[in-house]
């Protein structure tokens, strides 16, 4: 079967290993234009580019998805099947209909729940204790196409959004192989969605801020869902300081409020629990313990975290 991939970032690629692996023809891989990352800004391709680099396959990065001759193009490599992996950008109906077997998404939830961009990092942040994947075929909505198979994954408590995200990459991998043999013999029947959905829109940099007057179970899941980017962040005397990992304590306090702050122990009160901050990352520095945080800086019991957006 003749497949065109479209994806972008380290999710991806797993899924585009199998498929090479299984023995089907990738013809040629879509993926975004190269970034400027690092405090180089240095220009720098996708983890799926890079993941091809030294392989046989054609690379396609339109800067417009619409372009004319990218759409031309893909119409001439005359794929069997799309598949489509955390690609980043919203596919055209020119490009959902060149393909005669269609667009089969990977997608890091168990539709209808979790549409969007973002469906690990909700999962997290709103307390799930379940998700996993699901391969549909694509149409013109927003994640709302049938569903083709499906399969769970239970979120632990130490699970953040890094770890859960290469466990489902994994997953997704395996049956996105699956599907495309389930497509090929007949055995898989789409079904349409059922069901309330929900929904996980893009994360911005902004929306990482804590908001200390929700419990501690909450500040948690937030913590663990903003991990690695855009990471949940605070404000301490003007300075931002990002929470890399934390634990729930039983006890009461108030909200943003230093409850101990010495032997190693950076406590803070909230709606309901203490939050109690294991690992963070003040501005320009290493990611550092809380005791090493608090060896550094005179940090006051009773005193506030900026209630304040600073950026």
């Amino acid at each position: 079967m003749r497949i065109l991939f479209f994806g972008t970032p380290a999710f991806a690629v797993p899924s585009l290993n199998a498929l090479l692996q299984s023995g089907e023809e990738v013809i040629a891989v879509v993926t975004q234009t190269d970034k400027r990352k690092g405090r180089g800004h240095v220009l720098s391709p996708s983890p799926v580019k890079e993941f091809v680099l030294n392989k046989e396959i054609k690379v396609l990065q339109p800067s417009k998805i619409k372009d004319p001759l990218f759409l031309a193009e893909i119409s001439d490599l005359k794929p069997d099947v799309i598949v489509v992996v955390a690609y980043g950008k919203i596919l055209p109906p020119q490009i959902l209909n060149v393909a005669s077997y269609g667009c089969i998404n990977v997608h890091a939830s168990l539709l209808p729940l979790y549409r969007g961009a973002a469906p690990i990092q909700w999962a997290i942040i709103n307390g799930e204790k379940k998700t996993g994947i699901t391969t549909m075929l694509m149409d013109e909505g927003l994640d709302t196409g049938d569903i083709l198979l499906q399969e769970e994954t239970e979120i632990t408590d130490d699970d953040n959004a890094e770890t859960l995200s290469k466990r489902l990459s994994e997953t997704g991998a395996s049956l996105l192989v699956k599907t495309i043999k389930g497509i090929k013999d007949g055995s898989i029947n789409p079904i349409p969605q059922s069901g309330t959905p929900s929904y996980a829109p893009t994360l911005k940099k902004e929306d990482g801020m804590v908001d200390w007057s929700k419990t501690a179970t909450e500040i948690y899941n937030f913590i663990r869902g903003m991990y690695p980017w855009p990471c949940a962040y605070c404000y301490l005397h003007k300075e931002r300081i990002k929470i890399i990992k934390g634990n729930v304590l039983k006890g009461t306090g108030i909200p943003g409020r230093i409850e101990k702050a010495d032997s190693g122990e950076f406590i803070i009160g909230t709606k309901e629990g203490l939050l109690s901050i294991i690992e963070l990352q003040p501005e320009g520095k290493s990611v550092m313990s809380a005791k090493a945080f608090l060896q550094g800086r005179k940090v006051r019991e009773g005193g506030f975290f900026d209630k304040l957006q600073m950026d």
